[in-house]
C-alpha cells in the first residue's frame, strides 16, 4: 500500500492534516497530526482497494513519477 502516491497537506477548513491518494479516486484520511494522517491513510487505502476488489472494480496501478531523488 506504501506504493501509492500520498499527498499531505494542512487544511485550514478542517483544522487537521489531510493525505489525498490520487491514484485512487475519493480516497482520503485525515489526522491530528501528520504521522496519524499518514497512518489513516494507509487504513483507507487497505479498505479501498478491499471495496474495489469486492465489488469487481478495477484496481489502478500506482505511478512512479520519481525519476531522480
Amino acid at each position: 500500500m506504501d506504493k501509492y502516491k500520498k499527498i499531505l497537506y494542512w487544511s485550514e477548513d478542517d483544522n487537521k492534516f489531510l493525505v489525498e491518494v490520487p491514484e485512487l479516486a475519493g480516497c482520503m484520511a485525515d489526522g491530528n497530526t501528520p504521522e496519524e494522517a499518514l497512518r489513516n491513510s494507509e487504513i483507507i487505502i487497505a479498505e479501498w482497494l478491499e471495496t474495489a476488489e469486492m465489488l469487481g472494480r478495477e484496481i489502478p496501478h500506482y505511478k512512479n513519477n520519481l525519476m531522480y531523488a
